[in-house]
């Protein structure tokens, strides 16, 4: 490098750090950040990109930019309420704030009045008992897949766990709880076939000695023609007859019966039926957080609590505050998505419609997240070019739509009233990256959208 290299005019690492609108613009970030968006601005002047002059201006514009997480928020526009891709439920305002709070120093382990120390997440014990009076006691973990090991873990150990051919469900990514099950050290005896288990199957295979019965919804998919199952309620009396629990896991955590979901079942239903332990997932119908939830006979989740295994898989204070925020808060996002106002929700995209000068068509949204498979949810969309679907994901904010039939819906059912502005906005800018007959060619498709299978699935 000669005397009159224009590299030799960078500016050093620590003296760019050091400098005071540096640092005062830095604060919150981490010195190792810090010091790798300074390297960054160095290398451009390196490379001639920009001048060794512009070192702390680019360094300074990089950290503003800067965020200390990745993850973006997202306006789901697909319709599917429960999108996995998008961390299934959004959180209701109560839970939010609950969160914000929790993730200080907290009372999460101790009595404020007399110093002792408490029962963890007691305040989301005693909520979900409230909610669910059919349940002795309930004990909440971090997921359902861990609610599935530590119920199968602790009440069956090495011994069979007798489960419907018909129940081997394969959830997202691969997993099967069959092999979650297996992976326990339980072994797993299948009864049945695929599309017929009769009760004389569980009696040939339940008898004294055996861990447990395991009943799984297959919320996910569905079987028709010519299929048989066993209920609850003639399961509970077969394993109450032989001294075997029955774990009945529900799924998508649907606390009570509702209306629209006809067929999907419910916590409450389960343990009246005569389940001893239901499983299910929080993150799904009951809107909260990601966690597991055990509820049923006090003995059986006195046993489940007590087993080493809850301490691995044990919730942490946010999901806590954010489960007990949830059940005692008014109706979640997913609820409001689930029950939302047809009337309205034509009339919200009617004028999204009208200002952007675009066809509205009828859309069939989703529960999405293995709950209410094949049950359509009559709406609307915005019918718009294919083309702007990546502008639109990719803008600010991020909407991901559905891309469709040669064409980008954009369904509004899981969208606040209050953020229609900012979708609005948002496809405006979309449209402006487009060459001028994208925009003409909006107008002109009118064809009614269908759901197709990606959409069943449920994201």
């Amino acid at each position: 490098m000669t005397d009159d290299d224009p590299r030799r005019r960078i500016p050093r690492t620590d003296a760019v750090t050091a400098l005071p609108q540096v640092r005062e613009a830095a604060q919150g970030l981490s010195q190792r950040v810090l010091t790798s968006l300074v390297r960054q601005a160095q290398e451009k002047a390196r490379r001639g990109t920009i001048q060794p002059e512009e070192v702390v201006n680019e360094t300074l514009a990089a950290v503003r930019h800067f965020r200390a997480w990745s993850m973006r928020p997202v306006l789901n526009a697909t319709g599917i309420i429960i999108h996995t891709n998008l961390g299934r439920a959004p959180l209701s305002d109560a839970a939010r704030e609950a969160v914000a709070e929790a993730a200080g120093y907290v009372d999460l382990e101790m009595d404020l009045a007399s110093g002792a120390r408490a029962r963890r997440g007691a305040g989301a014990h005693a909520a979900l008992l409230s909610a669910c009076p059919e349940a002795e006691d309930a004990l909440l973990v971090n997921n359902g897949a861990g609610a599935l090991v530590l119920a199968t873990t602790a009440l069956a150990g090495a011994a069979e766990v007798v489960v419907s051919r018909g129940e081997m469900v394969e959830i997202g990514a691969g997993f099967r709880l069959s092999e979650l099950v297996a992976s326990t050290g339980a072994r797993v005896r299948e009864v049945g076939a695929t599309n017929r288990t009769h009760l004389a199957d569980y009696e040939a295979a339940v008898r004294p000695g055996i861990g447990c019965v395991l009943k799984v919804h297959p919320s996910n998919y569905w079987v028709s023609g010519f299929t048989a199952a066993v209920s609850v309620g003639e399961l509970s009396r077969l394993c109450r007859a032989r001294q075997v629990p029955l774990v009945v896991d529900v799924g998508s955590g649907l606390l009570t019966p509702d209306e629209v979901l006809p067929a999907e079942p419910d916590i409450a239903g389960a343990l009246r039926a005569g389940a001893d332990v239901v499983l299910a997932s929080g993150d799904k119908l009951l809107g909260g957080p990601q966690a597991g939830l055990l509820l049923g006979r006090a003995d059986l989740i006195n046993q489940l609590a007590r087993h080493p295994l809850a301490r691995a898989v044990r919730a942490d204070k946010l999901t806590l505050a954010a489960m007990e925020a949830t059940l005692h808060g008014g109706p979640t996002p997913v609820q409001q998505a689930l029950h939302v106002d047809p009337d309205r929700l034509r009339a919200r995209t009617a004028a999204l419609g009208a200002e952007l000068d675009v066809a509205v068509v009828p859309h069939e949204g989703r529960v999405g997240g293995g709950g209410g498979a094949g049950v359509p949810l009559p709406g609307w969309a915005l019918h718009l070019p294919t083309a702007l679907a990546a502008p639109l994901r990719t803008g600010s904010p991020a909407v991901l739509t559905r891309v469709h039939d040669g064409a980008c819906l954009l369904d509004l059912r899981c969208i606040p009233e209050s953020q229609d502005q900012s979708v609005l906005h948002a496809v405006q800018q979309a449209l402006e990256q487009q060459p001028a007959h994208v925009g003409a060619t909006a107008a002109t498709h009118c064809a009614p959208a269908r759901t197709d299978s990606a959409a069943r699935r449920g994201g």
